[in-house]
């Protein structure tokens, strides 16, 4: 087994990492607080996109679903009535030391990924850059908090203690029609097998949010994501989910895409988790568009898409769980 140091496998994935938020030339630190305010709602179903421990778009737009969900006043803040209604969760640790292991750590890995479709399509798989970046997705968050989390030194090797956001599931009881490999994949990404039934699904661009209500009409989840951009705006109207592809390939025709190369040829890419679709593709009744996963999860709510619904592979991975085919989705101004 290769042995990692956190600090090299960040250079090492350095391509797929944001920078941390930065006010007036500095580094924001992490607050723990938030971190934990992240972590439960992310348990909660109201996720944050990624769990860095910082306060932003995404942290807000998950407070405000979790208001909504419990008839508080939608103010974004964690405020006292927030806060009275969070307390039953709140003995929740917002962290946790694991101890690394082999399968943990096991890859393929593919440290360089072409930019170009075409180059990407000759591989055998977009598969993740580095152990640390795997580690970053199976704990919903980035290499860089993990980083900040244990130290540039920690050694990413077997019987390492490495300390995480605490994301584990309450049960991987996954379906069992569902193939081994895919539920390895939910498995792998912390996926809760205990979720909602989705009756409908609401995008709204305005706020940059996917609203799962129940058959209640209870918001039951929510889901920071990335609507379509001005070439390719998101498709206003009503439309259902016609079946999902797990661990998806991806049909790369440059015809239907404004700003690829028309010389290119047409090209199947291989699956995983840093394709163009991320590890799920929620097929819609509208050709051409689907609700999908990213190899990029902290751009999420902050980048454009070619008119299609993109999640982080963990929430989209969860919203498959909750989503059937024939489930209305809709997407509104």
């Amino acid at each position: 087994m290769r042995r990692f140091l956190l600090l090299l496998a960040l250079g090492f994935a350095a391509p797929a990492i944001a920078q941390p938020e930065v006010s007036r030339g500095k580094q924001i630190p992490l607050d723990r607080n938030l971190l934990k305010m992240q972590v439960v709602l992310d348990r909660l179903g109201f996720s944050p996109g990624v769990i860095d421990g910082r306060a932003g778009m995404s942290l807000t737009s998950a407070i405000k679903g979790f208001q909504e969900s419990r008839g508080l006043p939608v103010t974004g803040q964690p405020d006292a009535p927030t806060m009275q209604a969070l307390a039953p969760y709140w003995g929740t640790e917002a962290t946790r030391t694991l101890e690394l292991n082999a399968r943990v750590l096991a890859g393929p890995y593919l440290p360089e990924i072409p930019k170009s479709e075409v180059d990407q399509a000759k591989l055998p798989g977009l598969y993740y850059r580095s152990p640390l970046e795997k580690l970053a997705e199976m704990f919903h968050t980035t290499p860089r908090v993990l980083v900040e989390l244990n130290g540039p030194q920690t050694m990413l090797m077997p019987g390492t203690k490495v300390v995480f956001p605490n994301v584990l599931p309450t049960s991987r009881a996954y379906d069992p029609e569902r193939t081994d490999e895919w539920r390895a994949t939910l498995n792998m990404l912390n996926v809760d097998a205990v979720q909602p039934e989705a009756s409908r699904i609401v995008v709204d661009k305005s706020d940059k949010v996917l609203r799962v209500y129940d058959k209640a009409d209870k918001l039951v989840a929510q889901f920071q994501v990335t609507t379509g951009s001005q070439h390719d705006p998101l498709p206003i109207g009503k439309w259902t989910i016609k079946g999902a592809d797990y661990n998806p390939k991806f049909h790369y025709n440059p015809a239907l895409f404004w700003d690829a190369d028309k010389s290119d040829d047409k090209a199947q890419l291989p699956p995983g988790p840093n394709g163009p679709v991320g590890v799920v593709w929620l097929d819609l009744s509208k050709k051409h568009y689907g609700i999908h996963g990213t190899p990029n999860p902290e751009l999420i709510g902050r980048s454009e898409s070619h008119g299609c619904v993109r999640l982080t592979n963990w929430d989209v991975a969860r919203l498959s769980v909750m989503a059937k085919p024939g489930t209305p989705a809709i997407f509104q101004e």
